[in-house]
């Protein structure tokens, strides 16, 4: 058995769950550089959820439009995250006409975690462009990206770009 590819994807909508901060990774990097609105983040207390809806560049996708000369894509997806027990943010405006950038999603557990194990409470971290940041305390990790929206052509026709 072989592990799976950006280049095995295909337009099947994505739906991934990670439960430790090496699944984390792997989702921060689909979520980078999507792009959301203050008005476009929850955070249901009495379900103790904190819900994103981003408009994420589809990274899974690039090289294989790349080579078939389409343009790069974008999709609507959730980025939902359980076990919220509280919200801390700095520099954030919760309005709709503030675009906010995400950077990377961590996180630090609040003590040391056995490889292979599920991470136990602790802090996830979302970077924004711009010093904007969330830091939601967890009693434990489970984090859910899931698109709900067929590809788009993305409006600039251009993969993000990050100086070096």
């Amino acid at each position: 058995m072989t592990d799976a590819r950006f280049e095995d994807g295909d337009d099947a909508p994505l739906r991934l769950i990670a439960r430790d901060a090496e699944d984390l990774n792997v989702i921060s990097t689909l979520v980078q550089d999507s792009v959301l609105t203050g008005a476009d983040l929850r955070y249901i207390k009495a379900r103790r959820r904190f819900t994103l809806l981003l408009n994420r560049f589809r990274w899974e996708d690039e090289s294989r439009a790349k080579a078939s000369g389409r343009r790069v894509e974008r999709v609507r997806s959730l980025l939902d995250l359980s076990d919220v027990t509280a919200v801390a943010h700095q520099g954030l405006t919760r309005d709709s006409d503030t675009v906010l950038s995400l950077l990377s999603v961590d996180y630090t557990p609040d003590a040391p975690v056995e490889a292979g194990e599920p991470a136990g409470p602790g802090r996830v971290v979302l970077t924004f462009a711009g010093d904007g940041a969330l830091q939601l305390t967890v009693e434990c990790l489970e984090v859910e990206l899931s698109d709900v929206t067929r590809p788009y052509a993305a409006p600039s026709g251009h993969v993000p770009h990050h100086p070096d």
